[in-house]
């Protein structure tokens, strides 16, 4: 297994060890464990997004969707009795999963609701006030003197 190893750059910036643990964290998924099920992610807007997931056969409470630190965990897992049905064909499949999304900074997850067999998450990006971009005004004063003042500038 190939590691990345971003601590030359500790030197020049501070929080790349969250971008190292991402990285060893995507170095260590398996394609055929992550294609069920199948789903989408749409920017809805500049701040708004949402990811749908086909869960055809599953019912709200045989869905968990968690969020820890910068992780979306939507997993699924059906109690149904499979001794009780006798399958001649089985298309749909209702195996029990794990589907993982990390989220960038800010993002919050404001909704879920399940409609026609896929779960959508909404998400938003909620960037707090003093992280937002803010102007700087420099003046001159007479004899070289400089006065800086700070304005908060909406987004």
């Amino acid at each position: 297994m190939r590691t990345i190893d971003l601590s030359p750059l500790h030197r020049f910036a501070v929080g790349f060890d969250h971008m190292q643990r991402q990285l060893d964290t995507l170095s260590r998924l398996d394609e055929t464990t992550q294609s069920y099920p199948p789903y989408n992610i749409e920017a809805r807007s500049e701040n708004d997004y949402r990811i749908s997931l086909a869960v055809a056969g599953f019912d709200a409470g045989d869905l968990d969707v968690t969020v820890k630190e910068s992780t979306l965990v939507v997993s699924g897992r059906q109690d149904h009795p499979e001794a009780e049905v006798k399958y001649l064909h089985r298309g749909i499949a209702g195996r029990t999963f794990e589907r993982r999304f990390e989220l960038a900074d800010h993002i919050k997850v404001v909704a879920a609701d399940l409609a026609n067999g896929l779960l959508h998450i909404d998400l938003k990006r909620e960037v707090p006030e003093e992280m937002k971009p803010r102007k700087i005004e420099i003046t001159a004063k007479p004899g070289g003197n400089v006065q800086k003042s700070i304005e908060n500038k909406a987004a």
